[in-house]
């Protein structure tokens, strides 16, 4: 075997010299260096912004995630009702809260962003954490944002909600809409993404364009809202493919309590949203216009999402209280003065 040239051996030998002063620990610590997050990185995961810089990186950030979300994002009618969705998937899969998707096999017609419309059928769902699913029946490839995984979301993260609040409108864009991410639980995301009603069914995006939750509930405050969580969706998805629903059934306005504040009306069966089904004669209601087929969006100046909603504020009254209700009929929202009267019984 011949013997190395002495240049070669010198090279060899520096070499060797250069890993032995370099070291494993040090190598270690200059991989580590090039996977430190960027600053935007920690802006996004919840590092307080110092700079305007910082908030222009994440202003642009945001601009550019909301051009590429808000074509995914869809109205959808139900039973006459208004929500909102998302499309997961080429051949139009549509993820959207279980009390807007209702019963598996209903008709839903589907507003894209452009407002072209498209028929679509209601799947299966999970009740129990507001999860529901639907499947767009025409043929097309269309626009999609990609699921992420919500179990491992911190507090203080930001993210973005979409949705079309009040219900889709012409020539409106779906409403983009910022916050952070305040509890994190199996039951349900909560954050400080403003919700009013329409929104129900919606996206709720990480900072990397990964859908995490779906608009689930308005909360007692708009700065804490309730979305269901995507891993619900992961989890159940093939029983819902299937057209299978659990978890429990929709809830409906609940009657009033003899001697409580009485508004004069029944929810729509085959409603997703706060849409009267049958007005009381002589109410208070009927005194004050409300009609059939009205969607109740707010009450007493807070953001109605359901039924459920309605009921809790108006059981939070007294008889004689005056109030302001706002409802949404043939697309246009109405402002009515409601005085609640108390109830006596069967009227």
């Amino acid at each position: 075997m011949r013997k190395p040239s002495g240049r070669l051996a010198f090279a060899l030998l520096t070499a060797c010299m250069l890993s032995w002063a370099i070291g494993p620990g040090t190598l270690a610590a200059q991989e580590a260096k090039t996977q430190e997050p960027s600053r935007l990185e920690k802006l996004l995961a919840g590092e307080p912004p110092e700079t305007i810089q910082d908030l222009k990186a994440m202003q642009e950030r945001f601009r550019s995630l909301a051009a590429q979300l808000v074509p995914c994002t869809v109205g959808l009618r139900v039973g006459g009702a208004q929500g909102s969705g998302v499309i997961i998937s080429e051949d139009g899969y549509i993820l959207t809260a279980g009390h807007v998707s209702g019963q598996a096999g209903r008709n839903v017609t589907v507003i894209l962003h452009d407002g072209k419309q498209v028929k679509g059928k209601t799947l299966g769902g999970d009740f129990e954490l507001d999860a529901g699913l639907i499947k767009i029946e025409e043929k097309g490839e269309w626009s999609y944002a990609k699921m992420g995984k919500s179990k491992e979301l911190g507090r203080g993260q930001w993210c973005i909600c979409i949705g079309h609040p009040g219900g889709y409108r012409p020539g409106r864009s779906a409403p983009v809409r910022v916050g952070r991410i305040l509890d994190n639980r199996t039951s349900g995301i909560r954050t400080d993404c403003v919700l009013v009603g329409g929104d129900s069914g919606g996206p709720l995006f990480d900072t990397e364009g990964r859908i995490i939750g779906i608009n689930s509930r308005i909360g007692t405050s708009v700065r804490s809202n309730l979305h269901a969580p995507i891993d619900a969706f992961t989890k159940g998805w093939d029983r819902m493919v299937k057209g299978e629903t659990w978890g429990g059934r929709q809830r409906q306005f609940s009657g009033p309590a003899r001697g409580g504040p009485w508004l004069g009306v029944t929810s729509d069966p085959d409603s997703d949203n706060a849409r009267i089904g049958k007005v009381s004669e002589k109410s208070p209601a009927a005194k004050a216009g409300i009609k059939p087929g009205d969607i109740v969006t707010r009450f007493d100046g807070k953001n109605i999402g359901n039924f459920q909603d309605l009921a809790r504020l108006v059981r939070e009254k007294k008889p004689g209280d005056e109030v302001e209700m706002a409802v949404i009929r043939e697309n246009q929202t109405l402002k009515l003065k409601i005085k609640l009267e108390k109830y006596e019984g069967d009227n």
